[in-house]
């Protein structure tokens, strides 16, 4: 019983029953009507046949009298098929024709009778049920009655095949509704029980579980597609929050650690203004790191979050990438790097200028950092090209390059092939770069630089053109 009310609360169940109540309500107008119509039609019919009969007797009773007519009427009441003849006098009791009796009343009013009236023929046996007919009175001047009409027998069992016809129809296709809305609640309860089961896993904490689909692709698939994908961004979301967590717990650490043996140490040299002073410093430069690794964690969550969406539009790339090979050359010049560019002009997309040129920066900041890594001849070079699919934005190093196992992992967050950490940085700018791309709806690449003229690595910013 639970199961039904369930069922019956479900939209599927509901527009089913309607349309079910309304395809009943239609179909028994329909036979209402095309049995009312049928009967309309069928008694026009008689009545025709019954006038043109007493055309034909009137034109025998002016050429000979009432002989004539009462002969006429007796030789045509026993021809096969014959309408229906009765000659009754001034009382009304019958003295001719092929009718034995007539349902009371029927011959004292004049004219056409409006609704069906019984009567026996001769040969019917004592005890059955009389037949219906429809006829025409005719009250003859020497006070005679004369009654033509027509036996209802054979359209009334037509207009009842018609009426049992449709009711059958009728009531096979109800029954097939029935069954099939029985099939359908079925089937959608079946659907939603297992929905409801792969909810329930998933609030009990399984990220990991997805909504049933069926093949179908219904309504139930496409909502069940739709909820996968929020699942997956969820749980995608939910490992990158535990992901931050541990590795704050552990890259933090560290740093923290520092500042705190740095002015335990001050504080032990009460006596030298200088050791406060460079502790401090220390401590300053420290602080200064950790609000950089801070920045750059809000600005990570930020993008991800889909926040800064609403700041883009259409922007020159061309000019940023000229931009940032400007702010940066004075750096590239003081390491010792050579810094070269080939960027093709009017390169128009849509996207955030700011974050872009914060992309750009940290591509080059470490492209700049690695290529002075134990190499004589520093170089690096910023290419932006343009074609018919996608727009690529490419900063090559000469560095000792990213193993290929390594590729995937440079970019999560806090990771640095450097586990020393010897090196400055925060392990956080690959992976803002790679969350600024996928914002934009493209993506970044990471690769062996062979194919160009320098080793090393080449960060692509690839994005596609719309």
């Amino acid at each position: 019983m639970s199961r039904l009310r369930i069922a019956l609360q479900t939209t599927a169940i509901r527009l089913s029953a309607l349309y079910l109540g309304l395809f009943a309500i239609c179909a028994i107008i329909l036979v209402i009507y095309v049995t009312a119509l049928f009967t309309s039609i069928s008694n026009h019919q008689t009545r025709l046949l019954v006038e043109e009969e007493l055309e034909v007797l009137g034109s025998f009773y002016r050429r000979g009298g009432v002989t004539m007519l009462i002969g006429h009427v007796d030789r045509r009441s026993r021809e096969p098929g014959a309408s229906l003849y009765t000659i009754a006098g001034r009382d009304g009791k019958i003295i001719g024709g092929n009718v034995q009796s007539l349902e009371a009343g029927v011959l004292d009013t004049e004219g056409w009778t409006e609704r069906p009236f019984r009567y026996r023929r001769f040969y019917q046996p004592e005890g059955t049920p009389g037949h219906m007919a429809l006829a025409e009175v005719i009250y003859l001047p020497n006070g005679m009655r004369l009654l033509v009409g027509r036996d209802l027998g054979e359209p009334t069992k037509f207009r009842s095949l018609v009426r049992d016809s449709l009711t059958m129809a009728l009531g096979i296709m109800v029954l097939g509704a029935l069954l099939i809305w029985f099939v359908v609640g079925r089937r959608a309860l079946q659907r939603i029980d297992r929905m409801s089961v792969a909810t329930q896993k998933i609030m009990a904490g399984d990220l990991g579980q997805r909504l049933p689909m069926g093949g179908s692709h219904d309504e139930f698939d496409r909502l069940s597609e739709s909820l996968n994908v929020m699942l997956d961004r969820i749980q995608k979301l939910d490992e990158g929050l535990r992901q931050v967590s541990d590795n704050i717990a552990h890259d933090l650490k560290t740093p923290l650690t520092r500042l705190r043996n740095k002015a335990e140490s001050a504080l032990g040299d009460r006596e030298n203004v200088d050791t406060y002073r460079d502790a401090m410093e220390e401590i300053i430069d420290e602080s200064d790191q950790l609000i950089r690794t801070f920045n750059a964690l809000l600005m990570i969550s930020r993008v991800e979050a889909g926040s800064a969406a609403a700041e883009m539009s259409a922007v020159d790339l061309s000019q940023i990438a000229g931009d940032a090979e400007e702010l940066y050359e004075p750096v590239a010049e003081e390491a010792g790097v050579t810094l070269s560019t080939r960027i093709d002009q009017d390169v128009v997309i849509n996207g955030s200028r700011e974050l872009i040129g914060q992309a750009i920066s940290n591509l080059l900041d470490n492209a700049i950092k690695y290529a002075c890594d134990g190499n004589a001849n520093p170089a690096v070079a910023i290419v932006l090209e343009r074609n018919s699919n996608e727009t690529v934005l490419s900063v090559s190093d000469n560095g000792p390059g990213i193993p290929h196992a390594k590729t995937g992992e440079v970019v999560k967050r806090f990771y640095r092939l450097d586990e020393s950490r010897t090196k400055p940085g925060t392990g956080l700018g690959l992976s803002l770069v790679k969350a600024i791309m996928g914002m934009h709806g493209g993506r970044l690449e990471l690769a062996g630089n062979t194919e160009r003229e320098l080793s090393g690595l080449s960060a692509r910013m690839v994005f596609v053109n719309t």
